[in-house]
């Protein structure tokens, strides 16, 4: 009973900052901004090869380069709308809470399948260099259908960007066309090695025209630091990546 009452004080006594809220509007107007980006050029690199999986290992065998480089920039996209779908289901929630609720939630869980899948894609490639394209392409037509406990969130993202989209329209977040091309992200498709199809780009454009200029009116809505400031944060952000980096090649 004593350390009860000592820890329910000492919670009664914490500062409270009603102004605070996760992730904030920097990192969340900047990952409004940023990350479609980033899914649409991923697509767009590309979007010439077909999309089932063989032809995907085909063309990384081919043009190394230029798909470790789609790949990359889709999956970083997709790890960068967290805080973006945080920030649109805190601005849907403001007047249309449980469709922001289950929205956010249902979106934030199939971003999660598709950061699984992006290392099953990352291994796929692997094994392209390893054991030649032949081998590496039957590897993964025998496994292609095995059994993953992730798989069940697939489905999530589906129900999550059209009842996000549903709760955009109805809170006033944005308007109806923006409301629709945010719905056009449950038509894209889930799985490994997955290309580009027209609806694939049209889907990550209609991202961007929905998120990108709010994410601007998330920035703007707050008074700008001084050059210095911006400065600063921006070298401590490029120390932190490259810290980052190589801490990551060395484990």
């Amino acid at each position: 009973m004593y350390l009860k009452n000592v820890l329910n004080r000492n919670i009664d006594h914490l500062p409270v900052n009603d102004d605070f809220w996760f992730p904030g509007r920097w990192i969340g107007g900047i990952s409004m901004v940023l990350a479609p980006i980033l899914f649409l050029v991923g697509m767009l690199l590309r979007i010439q090869f077909h999309f089932f999986f063989p032809q995907q290992l085909e063309a990384f065998r081919d043009h190394p380069t230029l798909m470790v480089a789609s790949y990359n920039f889709f999956i970083f996209g997709n790890i960068l709308l967290f805080p973006a779908i945080i920030t649109l289901a805190r601005m849907i929630g403001k007047k249309k809470s449980q469709l922001a609720l289950w929205g956010g939630m249902f979106v934030m869980l199939g971003l999660f399948a598709r950061t699984f899948q992006g290392g099953i894609n990352h291994l796929a490639f692997q094994l392209v260099n390893v054991q030649g394209l032949e081998s590496a392409t039957k590897t993964i037509a025998d496994s292609y259908g095995a059994f993953n406990l992730m798989a069940t969130l697939n489905g999530t993202i589906l129900f999550g960007w059209l009842i996000l989209a549903l709760g955009a329209y109805l809170s006033g977040t944005l308007g109806l066309i923006r409301s629709i091309c945010l719905g056009l992200m449950a038509g894209l498709m889930m799985g490994v090695l997955k290309g580009t199809t027209l609806f694939s780009v049209l889907a990550a454009a209609g991202l961007c025209a929905a998120l990108v200029p709010l994410g601007v009116k998330v920035l703007t809505d707050g008074p700008m630091p001084g050059w210095k400031v911006t400065l600063g944060w921006m070298l401590g952000i490029c120390l932190l990546i490259a810290l980052l980096y190589f801490l990551g090649q060395a484990g």
